[in-house]
C-alpha cells in the first residue's frame, strides 16, 4: 500500500512538473520545431528552384581556386574569403565569402570551366537563412537566443521523459488504451488522445532531436556525451598553425598547389574545398567529402601555408580514416538531427516527427485549457480514459546548414 501511495505521489510530481514546465517553455518548442520543419528540405528545395547551382558538364579541366577567386573578389570587393568549393561534375563552383561578426556571408557561384558568374548570392537573406535564424536564435541576437533555445532544449528532453513515464500503463488493460485514438469521442478526448498517442509514437525520435540538439547547446553535454561513448579528442574545432619562420616559395599559388594535389588523392570526391588561410600562422585547410548530402565522413585537412606540410588536429574533426567509433558519432551529429544519414527517406521521417513535435505543446495547451472549462459529460469522457494513469501534458524537439565551418560548438 505504501508503495502505491508513494508511486502515485511520484506521479503526481511528474505531472505537475511536465504541465507548468510545457506551458512555460510550449512556444519555443512549437518554433523550434516549426522551423526545424520547414528547413527539412531545404537543400532539395534551392537545388530545384536555383538553377544557378548548376553548369552544363564541358571535356576540358576546371579552372584552379586562384582564378576563381581572383573573379570573385573583384565582383565582391571588400569581401572577407573563406574558400573555393567544387562540386560533383554539373555543380557550379562556390566561391564562399564570411565574416562571423558582424555576420556577412557571400556566395558566388562560378561556371568552374570558364570562370563566368552565375550568381552572387547573399546567403544570409531569403526565406531558408530566416528559418534557420529561428530555429537557432529564435530571431534575437545571437548571444540571447542561443541560451534561451539551448535551455528550451533541455526543458524538453526532460518532457519527453516525463511524458513517457505519466504514459505508461499499470497492466494490458490500460495498455489498449495507450495506442489507439478514439475518433468517435468528444474533441476532448481526441485532442487528449493525439497528445498522448501521437506524443509516445514521436518520443523516440524526438529524444534524438533533444539530445543532438544540446550537443550543439552545451559545451558540457557535448564534451560528456563523447566522453561517454568513449571518445579520447576535444569536441571542440580548433586549427593547427603554420610555421611563420618559412618563408613560402612555389611556382603556383599555393592554394592551386593543395587543390592539385588534393584532386589526385581524391578523384571522385563529391566535394571539395579549398580555404584560404585566414592569418599569417593559419594552415591550408581542405574540405573532401565522399557524399555531397552528409557531413561525417568529410576528411578534414590541413597544411603548413609555407612547407605544405600536413599538419595533425588532435580534434574529432579531422580526417576520417583517423576517427574511432565515438569520433563517428560526434561527427553524424548534425546529419542525425536532420535524418540524412538515412537518405531521403530519414528527412521525410524527421519532416513528420518535427511536425508532431510542434503539435504537442498546442495539444498540451489544450488539454490544460479544457480541465479548466470540461463540462459533466467530458469530464465523463476523460475519466473513462483509464483510472490506472494520469493524463499528461506537453512534449517538445529541439534544434551547419551551409555556413562555414567555425567551431564545433562552435
Amino acid at each position: 500500500m505504501a508503495e502505491k501511495k508513494l508511486s502515485t505521489l511520484f506521479k503526481k510530481v511528474i505531472g505537475k512538473l511536465h504541465l507548468w514546465l510545457g506551458l512555460t517553455s510550449g512556444i519555443i518548442v512549437f518554433i523550434i520545431a516549426v522551423t526545424g520543419c520547414l528547413y527539412a528540405f531545404q537543400a532539395e528545395i534551392r537545388n530545384l528552384t536555383e538553377g544557378h547551382r548548376f553548369v552544363e558538364v564541358q571535356n576540358k579541366a576546371y579552372l584552379p581556386p586562384s582564378r576563381l577567386k581572383d573573379i570573385a573578389m573583384a565582383a565582391l570587393p571588400g569581401k572577407h574569403l573563406h574558400a573555393v568549393l567544387y562540386g560533383k561534375p554539373g555543380k557550379a563552383a562556390e566561391v564562399i565569402f564570411y565574416h562571423p561578426d558582424p555576420v556577412d556571408y557571400y556566395v558566388a557561384y562560378l561556371n568552374p570551366y570558364t570562370g563566368e558568374i552565375l550568381k552572387l548570392s547573399d546567403e544570409e537573406a531569403g526565406f531558408f537563412p530566416f528559418i534557420l535564424d529561428g530555429h537557432f536564435y529564435l530571431w534575437l541576437p545571437n548571444e540571447i537566443g542561443q541560451p534561451i533555445v539551448a535551455s528550451a532544449t533541455l526543458v524538453f528532453f526532460f518532457m519527453l521523459i516525463s511524458g513517457i513515464v505519466l504514459w505508461w500503463p499499470r497492466n494490458k488493460a490500460a495498455a489498449k488504451q495507450r495506442f489507439s485514438i478514439k475518433w468517435s469521442a468528444r474533441w476532448r478526448r481526441k485532442n487528449y488522445d493525439l497528445h498522448n498517442v501521437l506524443g509516445f509514437y514521436v518520443s523516440w525520435i524526438a529524444i534524438i532531436f533533444a539530445i543532438t540538439g544540446l550537443v550543439w547547446g552545451f559545451t558540457w553535454f557535448a564534451e560528456g556525451l563523447y566522453a561517454v561513448t568513449g571518445g579520447k579528442k576535444s569536441v571542440m574545432y580548433t586549427e593547427p598553425v603554420s610555421d611563420t619562420t618559412q618563408v613560402a616559395s612555389f611556382d603556383e599559388p599555393v592554394m592551386d598547389k593543395i587543390w592539385r594535389r588534393m584532386t589526385a588523392e581524391y578523384p571522385n570526391a563529391a566535394v571539395l574545398e579549398v580555404h584560404s588561410p585566414e592569418t599569417a600562422s593559419s594552415p591550408i585547410a581542405v574540405g573532401v567529402n565522399p557524399d555531397d548530402g552528409t557531413y561525417w565522413q568529410n576528411d578534414n585537412i590541413y597544411f603548413d601555408q609555407y612547407t605544405l606540410k600536413e599538419l595533425s588536429v588532435d580534434h574529432v574533426y579531422g580526417r576520417f580514416k583517423d576517427a574511432a567509433a565515438a569520433d563517428k558519432l560526434m561527427r553524424m551529429n548534425y546529419d542525425i538531427h536532420v535524418g540524412a544519414v538515412l537518405g531521403l527517406p530519414g528527412k521525410i521521417l524527421a519532416f513528420c516527427a518535427s511536425l508532431l513535435c510542434a503539435s504537442l505543446p498546442v495539444t498540451g495547451f489544450y488539454i490544460w485549457w479544457g480541465r479548466r472549462k470540461k463540462k459533466g459529460s467530458e469530464l465523463e469522457d476523460e475519466a473513462n480514459i483509464q483510472p490506472a494513469c494520469k493524463p499528461a501534458a506537453v512534449k517538445r524537439p529541439a534544434p551547419v546548414m551551409r555556413r562555414p565551418v567555425v567551431a564545433a560548438n562552435k
